[in-house]
Protein backbone atom coordinates (compact mmCIF):
# COMPACT_ATOMS: atom_id res chain seq x y z
CA UNK A 1 0.00 0.00 0.00
CA UNK A 2 1.01 3.64 -0.42
CA UNK A 3 1.07 5.93 2.61
CA UNK A 4 0.35 9.62 2.07
CA UNK A 5 2.48 11.81 4.30
CA UNK A 6 3.62 15.36 4.95
CA UNK A 7 7.13 16.15 6.19
CA UNK A 8 7.57 18.88 8.82
CA UNK A 9 10.41 20.06 10.98
CA UNK A 10 10.69 22.06 14.19
CA UNK A 11 14.17 23.62 14.27
CA UNK A 12 15.55 20.73 12.25
CA UNK A 13 13.92 18.05 14.41
CA UNK A 14 12.05 16.44 11.50
CA UNK A 15 8.95 14.27 11.36
CA UNK A 16 6.76 12.36 8.95
CA UNK A 17 3.11 13.32 9.64
CA UNK A 18 0.34 10.87 8.74
CA UNK A 19 -3.41 11.61 8.65
CA UNK A 20 -4.67 8.76 10.82
CA UNK A 21 -8.05 10.27 11.72
CA UNK A 22 -10.00 7.35 10.26
CA UNK A 23 -8.54 4.85 12.74
CA UNK A 24 -7.74 4.76 16.47
CA UNK A 25 -4.54 2.77 15.80
CA UNK A 26 -1.49 3.81 13.76
CA UNK A 27 -1.78 2.67 10.14
CA UNK A 28 1.83 1.44 10.08
CA UNK A 29 3.90 -0.65 12.48
CA UNK A 30 6.95 0.48 14.45
CA UNK A 31 9.08 -1.62 12.10
CA UNK A 32 7.64 0.20 9.09
CA UNK A 33 8.27 3.52 10.86
CA UNK A 34 11.96 2.60 11.10
CA UNK A 35 11.92 2.03 7.33
CA UNK A 36 10.29 5.42 6.66
CA UNK A 37 12.73 7.25 8.94
CA UNK A 38 15.83 5.81 7.27
CA UNK A 39 17.68 8.72 5.68
CA UNK A 40 19.20 6.60 2.91
CA UNK A 41 16.52 4.05 2.07
CA UNK A 42 13.38 5.87 3.25
CA UNK A 43 11.98 9.37 3.58
CA UNK A 44 14.27 10.35 6.44
CA UNK A 45 13.08 11.66 9.82
CA UNK A 46 13.57 11.58 13.57
CA UNK A 47 10.12 10.06 13.97
CA UNK A 48 6.66 9.34 12.52
CA UNK A 49 3.69 11.18 14.03
CA UNK A 50 0.09 10.02 13.67
CA UNK A 51 -2.94 12.33 13.92
CA UNK A 52 -5.62 10.05 15.42
CA UNK A 53 -9.18 10.73 16.66
CA UNK A 54 -9.46 12.44 20.04
CA UNK A 55 -10.09 10.68 23.33
CA UNK A 56 -12.02 11.77 26.43
CA UNK A 57 -13.19 15.04 24.92
CA UNK A 58 -9.92 16.04 23.25
CA UNK A 59 -9.76 17.21 19.64
CA UNK A 60 -7.14 14.70 18.50
CA UNK A 61 -4.75 12.03 19.74
CA UNK A 62 -1.01 12.07 19.03
CA UNK A 63 1.06 8.91 18.71
CA UNK A 64 4.70 8.89 17.67
CA UNK A 65 7.22 6.22 16.73
CA UNK A 66 10.88 7.19 17.01
CA UNK A 67 13.38 6.41 14.27
CA UNK A 68 14.36 3.25 16.20
CA UNK A 69 10.73 2.09 16.42
CA UNK A 70 10.27 2.90 20.11
CA UNK A 71 7.30 4.99 21.25
CA UNK A 72 7.91 8.05 23.45
CA UNK A 73 5.23 9.59 25.64
CA UNK A 74 5.38 12.95 23.88
CA UNK A 75 7.52 15.21 21.71
CA UNK A 76 7.63 18.98 22.06
CA UNK A 77 8.85 19.84 18.55
CA UNK A 78 6.61 17.11 17.19
CA UNK A 79 3.43 18.47 18.73
CA UNK A 80 4.10 21.88 17.20
CA UNK A 81 4.43 20.17 13.82
CA UNK A 82 1.26 18.21 14.51
CA UNK A 83 -0.66 21.42 15.27
CA UNK A 84 0.47 22.96 11.96
CA UNK A 85 -0.43 19.71 10.15
CA UNK A 86 -3.90 19.63 11.71
CA UNK A 87 -4.52 23.23 10.69
CA UNK A 88 -3.58 22.29 7.12
CA UNK A 89 -5.86 19.23 7.18
CA UNK A 90 -8.80 21.23 8.50
CA UNK A 91 -8.15 24.16 6.16
CA UNK A 92 -11.32 26.23 5.75
CA UNK A 93 -13.27 24.20 8.35
CA UNK A 94 -10.91 25.17 11.18
CA UNK A 95 -12.84 26.78 14.04
CA UNK A 96 -10.00 27.58 16.43
CA UNK A 97 -6.26 28.24 16.53
CA UNK A 98 -5.95 25.98 19.58
CA UNK A 99 -6.14 22.20 19.94
CA UNK A 100 -6.49 19.89 22.92
CA UNK A 101 -4.40 16.85 22.06
CA UNK A 102 -4.36 13.56 23.95
CA UNK A 103 -0.84 12.12 24.38
CA UNK A 104 0.72 9.41 26.50
CA UNK A 105 2.02 12.27 28.68
CA UNK A 106 -1.46 13.73 29.21
CA UNK A 107 -3.44 16.45 27.44
CA UNK A 108 -1.23 19.01 25.67
CA UNK A 109 -2.59 22.27 24.23
CA UNK A 110 -0.79 23.88 21.25
CA UNK A 111 -1.91 27.23 19.83
CA UNK A 112 -1.09 28.61 16.38
CA UNK A 113 0.05 32.23 16.71
CA UNK A 114 -0.51 34.98 14.14
CA UNK A 115 3.23 35.24 13.44
CA UNK A 116 3.43 31.59 12.36
CA UNK A 117 4.93 30.33 15.61
CA UNK A 118 3.25 27.66 17.73
CA UNK A 119 2.86 28.16 21.48
CA UNK A 120 2.37 25.03 23.54
CA UNK A 121 1.13 24.62 27.10
CA UNK A 122 3.42 21.76 28.09
CA UNK A 123 1.90 21.24 31.53
CA UNK A 124 3.51 21.07 34.96
CA UNK A 125 6.98 19.49 35.16
CA UNK A 126 7.34 16.42 37.37
CA UNK A 127 10.31 16.62 39.68
CA UNK A 128 10.29 13.61 41.98
CA UNK A 129 12.60 10.68 41.26
CA UNK A 130 9.70 8.23 41.15
CA UNK A 131 7.93 10.35 38.53
CA UNK A 132 10.89 10.62 36.14
CA UNK A 133 11.70 7.68 36.85
CA UNK A 134 15.22 7.26 38.19
CA UNK A 135 16.91 5.49 41.09
CA UNK A 136 19.39 8.35 41.61
CA UNK A 137 17.34 9.45 44.66
CA UNK A 138 14.55 8.03 46.81
CA UNK A 139 11.26 8.09 44.89
CA UNK A 140 9.82 11.02 46.90
CA UNK A 141 12.83 13.32 46.47
CA UNK A 142 13.88 15.77 43.76
CA UNK A 143 16.96 14.90 41.72
CA UNK A 144 19.07 18.07 41.80
CA UNK A 145 22.84 18.15 41.29
CA UNK A 146 23.25 14.43 41.85
CA UNK A 147 26.53 12.71 40.86
CA UNK A 148 26.32 10.21 38.00
CA UNK A 149 29.23 8.16 36.69
CA UNK A 150 29.28 7.99 32.89
CA UNK A 151 32.23 7.28 30.59
CA UNK A 152 34.75 7.37 33.44
CA UNK A 153 33.63 10.82 34.61
CA UNK A 154 31.37 12.12 37.38
CA UNK A 155 28.63 14.41 36.08
CA UNK A 156 26.33 16.51 38.27
CA UNK A 157 22.84 15.90 36.88
CA UNK A 158 19.38 17.23 37.52
CA UNK A 159 16.41 15.18 36.34
CA UNK A 160 12.99 16.38 35.19
CA UNK A 161 10.01 14.71 33.56
CA UNK A 162 7.93 16.54 30.98
CA UNK A 163 5.86 13.39 30.64
CA UNK A 164 9.09 11.80 29.38
CA UNK A 165 12.40 11.47 31.26
CA UNK A 166 15.23 14.02 31.00
CA UNK A 167 18.71 14.08 32.52
CA UNK A 168 20.29 17.56 32.41
CA UNK A 169 23.91 18.45 33.08
CA UNK A 170 25.51 21.90 32.91
CA UNK A 171 28.85 22.25 31.16
CA UNK A 172 31.35 24.98 30.29
CA UNK A 173 31.25 24.34 26.55
CA UNK A 174 28.54 22.28 24.82
CA UNK A 175 30.52 22.11 21.59
CA UNK A 176 33.31 20.19 23.34
CA UNK A 177 30.98 17.41 24.54
CA UNK A 178 31.62 14.12 22.61
CA UNK A 179 27.89 13.53 22.31
CA UNK A 180 28.13 10.75 19.75
CA UNK A 181 30.35 8.76 22.14
CA UNK A 182 28.59 9.28 25.46
CA UNK A 183 24.96 9.96 24.58
CA UNK A 184 23.90 6.32 24.49
CA UNK A 185 25.72 5.66 27.77
CA UNK A 186 23.45 8.19 29.47
CA UNK A 187 20.35 6.90 27.67
CA UNK A 188 20.88 3.29 28.75
CA UNK A 189 22.35 3.96 32.20
CA UNK A 190 20.81 1.52 34.71
CA UNK A 191 19.61 4.36 36.98
CA UNK A 192 17.01 5.16 34.27
CA UNK A 193 14.69 2.15 34.00
CA UNK A 194 12.81 3.66 31.04
CA UNK A 195 16.01 5.10 29.49
CA UNK A 196 16.39 8.87 29.28
CA UNK A 197 16.83 11.90 27.08
CA UNK A 198 20.03 13.79 27.95
CA UNK A 199 20.65 17.54 27.65
CA UNK A 200 24.01 19.29 27.93
CA UNK A 201 23.55 22.97 28.79
CA UNK A 202 25.89 25.95 28.64
CA UNK A 203 24.64 29.07 30.43
CA UNK A 204 25.43 32.15 28.33
CA UNK A 205 23.24 34.45 30.46
CA UNK A 206 20.45 33.76 32.94
CA UNK A 207 18.00 34.39 30.08
CA UNK A 208 19.96 32.56 27.35
CA UNK A 209 21.09 28.92 27.33
CA UNK A 210 22.84 26.80 24.69
CA UNK A 211 21.82 23.16 24.48
CA UNK A 212 22.83 19.93 22.77
CA UNK A 213 20.70 16.85 23.12
CA UNK A 214 20.78 13.09 22.85
CA UNK A 215 17.19 11.91 22.42
CA UNK A 216 16.00 8.58 23.69
CA UNK A 217 15.25 6.44 20.66
CA UNK A 218 16.61 8.93 18.10
CA UNK A 219 20.17 9.82 19.15
CA UNK A 220 21.62 13.23 18.28
CA UNK A 221 18.94 15.60 16.99
CA UNK A 222 19.00 19.28 16.06
CA UNK A 223 16.34 20.17 18.63
CA UNK A 224 14.19 18.73 21.42
CA UNK A 225 11.20 20.68 22.73
CA UNK A 226 10.58 18.71 25.91
CA UNK A 227 14.35 18.78 26.50
CA UNK A 228 14.43 22.57 26.25
CA UNK A 229 11.56 22.78 28.74
CA UNK A 230 13.23 20.36 31.15
CA UNK A 231 16.52 22.23 30.85
CA UNK A 232 14.96 25.55 31.81
CA UNK A 233 13.39 23.87 34.84
CA UNK A 234 16.77 22.38 35.80
CA UNK A 235 18.38 25.81 35.40
CA UNK A 236 15.84 27.39 37.73
CA UNK A 237 16.12 24.58 40.28
CA UNK A 238 19.91 24.97 40.40
CA UNK A 239 19.83 28.78 40.44
CA UNK A 240 21.44 29.16 37.04
CA UNK A 241 18.73 30.83 34.95
CA UNK A 242 15.56 32.90 34.90
CA UNK A 243 12.06 31.46 34.61
CA UNK A 244 11.88 32.77 31.05
CA UNK A 245 14.77 32.17 28.68
CA UNK A 246 15.79 31.58 25.09
CA UNK A 247 17.15 28.09 24.52
CA UNK A 248 19.54 27.92 21.57
CA UNK A 249 19.69 24.49 19.94
CA UNK A 250 21.71 23.45 16.89
CA UNK A 251 18.57 23.93 14.74
CA UNK A 252 17.50 27.30 16.17
CA UNK A 253 15.92 28.89 19.23
CA UNK A 254 12.91 28.16 21.43
CA UNK A 255 11.33 30.52 23.95
CA UNK A 256 10.54 28.77 27.22
CA UNK A 257 8.67 30.11 30.29
CA UNK A 258 8.03 28.38 33.61
CA UNK A 259 5.10 30.36 34.97
CA UNK A 260 5.19 31.37 38.62
CA UNK A 261 1.40 31.77 38.52
CA UNK A 262 0.27 28.30 37.45
CA UNK A 263 3.64 26.43 37.46
CA UNK A 264 3.06 25.34 33.86
CA UNK A 265 5.69 25.35 31.13
CA UNK A 266 5.04 27.30 27.93
CA UNK A 267 7.11 26.66 24.80
CA UNK A 268 7.02 28.82 21.66
CA UNK A 269 8.75 27.94 18.40
CA UNK A 270 8.33 27.27 14.67
CA UNK A 271 6.88 24.36 12.71
CA UNK A 272 7.67 24.26 8.99
CA UNK A 273 6.24 22.08 6.24
CA UNK A 274 8.96 20.60 4.02
CA UNK A 275 7.13 18.49 1.43
CA UNK A 276 4.27 16.07 0.77
CA UNK A 277 4.33 12.69 -0.91
CA UNK A 278 3.42 9.01 -0.98
CA UNK A 279 5.55 6.13 0.22
CA UNK A 280 5.04 2.49 -0.72
CA UNK A 281 5.02 0.08 2.23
Amino acid sequence: MAIEFTKYHGLGNDFILIDNRSSSQPVITPEQAVQLCDRHFGIGADGVIFALPGKNGTDYTMRIFNSDGSEPEMCGNGIRCLAAFLAELESESRQSNQYRIHTLAGVITPELMTDGQVKVDMGIPRLLAGEIPTSLCPADQKVINQPLEVAGKTWDVTCVSMGNPHCITFVEDVVAIPLDNIGSQFEYHPVFPQRTNTEFIQVIRPDYLKMRVWERGAGITLACGTGACASLVAGVLTGRCDRTATIELPGGCLQITWSEVDQRIYMTGPAKQVFQGKYGI
